[in-house]
């Protein structure tokens, strides 16, 4: 018999004894969820098998929008964005190996603003970025100027690595890996996170403290790790395969086409592998849903819910075999888009969504207004606290991504995007009325030219706005080798 550690929690008590005192005054809690790398097949986001009642419950509770997207279709920074609210281009972090202050070292972060201003700040799990699976249990890419206490769950997923199936031996994190593992969910590093967050929520709401807790999940990233149950709820043979047609790689810009074909492991997988994968992934997801509920429990038992703003979400999205890509780091909507919902008192909308365009750049200074804290001036979101009083406005007209020095813009009807410097790299147009899948890439269609035009001048203009110097904050430009 394998033997394991139950778990293993490092916590970082960085701040922990800060002079700081709460004010009275200080009303509303926040309740960040994050999930890493899951996109929108989602139960409330209408996706026909993969199973999420607790998340769907939120959404019962709060707003649902249907078009959030990320900056960087990247872990390390995709967070670094919107825990500053700048863009990739404005923190300078535009890989994963890399801390916030190595580039921005007078930034003051989201959850930072909160504790400056009387809250105290947790995070359990992965906000910034970490490597995983080899990062669990450390600090990673933290920045601990973000929090008052600091916590790093480890459970036995790490000791189960050697079990672990990968389409490239013993690479995990970056290549298509599962397990469906032995054991109880609170056994696995999500499971202790989740738990930990509990007992720190009953504390909270014994103690009347105003707190920001952030609670960052691992799953569904790679390796897809869940207790067997979940994988028995989605048998290989019922998971679909998107088809790509002959001739398609050629319809979009060398760049694009060797992005999705970067890494030979992933590409052209056959079917009964990709169904595992694609079962293994569904499984991570629900686990992950099961763990968020065990957090949305203790809220509600400690009495903390309406006084709590929640906030949840992913660091980008992620291809299931689409474009037949695996992962993230494209430009597509598919790595792009991500699940978005907030909920909490005073929001008069429950159970509705919203195709209002959103950024997560937005969340800083939505949550910043909705606690009534006066934010930093360096930041580049918008308040979504308009749209959560009417789901029917607009809060912005485009969402920008970026992956390197190329850029894709979404408006409501279309993805626009150009591979590097105006375009030399090749352009790509999608008509999301009629091709929601970007499968018919239009740049190259006469009766599209001013529409690309258009968008084309849009985009040039969002890429200056996001390279804008942010007041107040120093600029170190880091290179990583």
């Amino acid at each position: 018999m394998i033997r394991y550690k139950l778990f293993y929690c490092l916590i970082a008590l960085t701040g922990f004894f800060s002079s700081h005192t709460p004010h009275v005054d200080a009303k509303l809690n926040v309740l960040f969820l994050i999930c890493d790398d899951l996109n929108c097949d989602i139960g409330c986001y209408g996706h026909p098998q993969v199973k999420t009642p607790h998340i769907d419950r939120l959404a019962r509770r709060g707003v649902r929008f249907e078009n959030a997207f990320c900056q960087y279709p990247l872990c390390g920074p995709s967070r670094a964005s919107f825990m500053t609210g700048m863009y990739p281009d404005q923190t300078l972090v535009r890989t994963n190996p890399v801390f916030v202050r190595q580039t921005i070292p007078n930034v003051v972060t989201m959850s930072q603003l909160f504790r400056q201003n009387g809250y105290f700040a947790t995070r359990v799990g992965k906000i910034f970025h970490y490597g995983v699976p080899g990062n669990i249990g450390s600090s990673g890419h933290d920045d601990p100027y973000s929090w008052d206490l600091a916590i790093n769950p480890r459970g036995r997923d790490k000791d189960d690595e050697p079990l672990i199936f990968s389409v490239k031996s013993g690479e995990y994190g970056g290549y298509l890996s599962w397990l469906a593992a032995e054991g109880e969910d609170r056994e696995q590093t999500d499971g202790i996170a989740v738990r930990t967050a509990a007992r720190l929520i009953a504390d909270y709401g014994r103690e009347q403290k105003p707190f920001f807790l952030a609670v960052g999940l691992y799953r569904p990233h790679t390796p897809y790790v869940a207790p067997k149950k979940y994988f028995d709820l989605y048998p290989p043979e019922k998971m679909t395969i998107p088809e790509v047609p002959d001739g398609y790689f050629d319809t979009i810009p060398v760049p694009a086409q060797k992005k999705l074909k970067k890494k030979k492991e992933h590409f052209n997988l056959s079917k009964p592998l990709a169904r595992q994968a694609k079962q293994a992934y569904y499984a991570a997801v629900t686990f992950a849903d099961t763990q968020i509920g065990v957090v949305l429990d203790a809220l509600d038992q400690a009495g903390l819910s309406d006084e709590t703003i929640i906030v949840f979400t992913s660091d980008h999205g992620y291809h299931l075999g689409e474009h037949r890509h695996w992962l993230k780091t494209t430009l597509f909507e598919n790595a792009a888009r991500v699940p978005l919902i907030i909920a909490g008192p005073g929001i008069q909308t429950q159970g509705q969504s919203t195709t209002s365009l959103a950024e997560l750049t937005d969340l800083y200074p939505t949550l910043a207004e909705l606690c009534e804290l006066n934010p930093p001036p360096n930041l580049s979101g918008v308040s979504l606290a308009s749209i959560l009083a009417d789901p029917s406005r607009q809060a912005r007209t485009s969402a920008l991504t970026q992956l390197k020095s190329n850029y894709s813009i979404r408006t409501p009807q279309f993805r626009y995007t150009e591979w590097g410097e105006q375009g030399k790299g090749g352009v790509e147009l999608y008509d999301h009325k009629t091709d929601p899948e970007e499968m018919r890439n239009l740049a190259k269609d006469k009766r599209y030219d001013q529409v690309r035009q258009k968008l084309s001048t849009l985009l040039r203009t969002r890429i200056k706005e996001a390279n804008r110097a942010p007041l107040g904050i120093k600029q170190v430009h880091f290179e990583v080798d």
